[in-house]
């Protein structure tokens, strides 16, 4: 269950900056058995209707059961690509990068130029998104300022 929740956390963090706008980055997380826990830089509260498309995005995601891939690189070569880490994270010259998307994407070739989303990450993560079950947000709130939390569950 956390390994599902680790992954539907990178969709959910995509989803947020379709929605609300490319400024959106993580600040922090906390993924348990239950739920996951995402805190984002935004400056305010999010509309029923901004949470609703989120979970659309999330959801059509998990229902086209894109490629979840790791891939090994550089540092630069993460950072040239535009891959999301965490604020203030530091990170060593190798990273592993987790790419979501396209559905024709394997390991010989990532296909990071039409991914749904790309990120610095540890792992671990399902091997496609289909193996994710119904997302939905259960609450958003504030964090501190400019700073919200999400909290949501795959169900």
């Amino acid at each position: 269950k956390t390994v599902q929740l680790h992954t539907a956390h990178h969709l959910l963090l995509r989803a947020l900056q379709i929605v609300l706008g490319p400024d959106v980055h993580q600040r922090g997380s906390n993924i348990t058995q239950e739920r996951l826990r995402i805190d984002f830089a935004y400056p305010q509260k999010m509309t029923d209707e901004q949470k609703k498309e989120v979970e659309r995005i999330v959801n059509e995601k998990i229902s086209e059961d894109l490629p979840v891939l790791r891939t090994e690189m550089s540092l630069a070569e993460a950072e040239t690509l535009g891959a999301e880490h965490e604020f203030g994270a530091k990170y060593p010259e190798r990273v592993s990068v987790y790419s979501v998307g396209p559905k024709d994407a394997t390991p010989e070739n990532p296909m990071f130029d039409q991914r749904f989303s790309i990120e610095f990450c540890g792992g671990p993560h399902v091997t496609h998104t289909g193996a994710l079950s119904r997302f939905r947000i259960l609450k958003e709130e504030a964090s501190s300022q400019g700073v919200r939390r999400i909290k949501a569950v795959l169900e």
